[in-house]
């Protein structure tokens, strides 16, 4: 399958957030705006693609840099699917520097609510903004129309580290009502085996409620970054519950991975710790 992989820019100012219009090329191509993007050429790391794709598309120097996000999705090109996965970084510029659009793109402006300014975003840029909100629309995760879609959110909790774990997980549905949740007692564990267990145990309890087009979402950035392929598989304790978790993956027709503050991950964790709790009175 193909992948494309692109690093995305998030820059504020007292105006609002930075979107930029992008180069029609042909003239009966469709207008869209977007976040600051890029592509990593060969041997960079994402955040050197980052800074080097500011300065040439934008005109503008990155004086730091924070991880933010990975965003993925499936979308069909052709008659095969794409796989697309975003880098996204919190990006601080120079006071006052003022955007320099070139060759990818034509114009800019500053959006203090980007979703409903009425401009026309792009499927990755729309997604961006809506986990920055915190309101996650599985729609947007692919152009097909998929009638039975919903947001997963898992968690792992461990006492000790390792000690007494547990998995939370919640099913959300495309409007926001709560379908399913629960928790699970699984023993001793520590905390990154409790959160790959918290992803298996949620993607169970999908493919049972015969759910397809899925987004899980959890509050550990190494869980995340490794689904995408972000990260690499060092610790041979979560191994096997990876290679269990990669073969669930057939069981959907769109899934992807995304990452958010533990704040927005509450009643997953509160579901794993009763769960710890519950057996700790027994």
């Amino acid at each position: 399958m193909k992948q494309r992989i692109r690093v995305v820019g998030i820059i504020r100012n007292s105006d609002g957030v930075l979107v930029l219009k992008r180069n029609r090329g042909r003239s009966e191509a469709p207008v869209f705006w977007e976040l600051p993007t890029g592509k990593i050429s060969f041997g960079e790391q994402p955040e050197e693609a980052m800074v080097r794709s500011l300065a040439e598309n934008v005109g503008l120097s990155a004086t730091s840099l924070k991880l933010k996000d990975v965003v993925t999705f499936m979308a069909l090109e052709g008659s095969s699917q794409l796989s697309n996965l975003y880098i996204v970084y919190e990006v601080q510029v120079p006071d006052g520097a003022k955007p320099d659009p070139r060759d990818r793109y034509t114009a800019y402006k500053y959006l203090r609510d980007p979703i409903a300014a009425g401009v026309k975003l792009n499927e990755a840029t729309m997604m961006v903004f809506e986990i920055e909100n915190g309101h996650i629309n599985i729609s947007k995760v692919s152009p097909r129309d998929t009638a039975n879609s919903a947001t997963v959110y898992v968690d792992g909790a461990s006492r000790g580290n390792p000690g007494p774990s547990g998995v939370g997980y919640v099913v959300v549905s495309e409007t926001g009502e709560v379908l399913k949740q629960g928790g699970e007692f699984i023993g001793f564990a520590t905390s990154r085996v409790a959160e790959y267990y918290a992803l298996e145990e949620g993607m169970k309890v999908a493919i049972d409620m015969g759910l397809k087009s899925v987004r899980f979402v959890t509050d550990s950035l190494m869980v995340a970054n490794q689904m995408n392929g972000i990260f690499q598989i060092k610790n041979q304790d979560i191994l096997p519950i990876y290679e269990d978790v990669q073969k669930l993956l057939d069981d959907f027709e769109v899934v992807a991975f995304s990452h958010v503050p533990r704040s927005q991950n509450v009643t997953a964790d509160r579901e794993a710790n009763s769960a710890i709790d519950q057996m700790l009175k027994n």
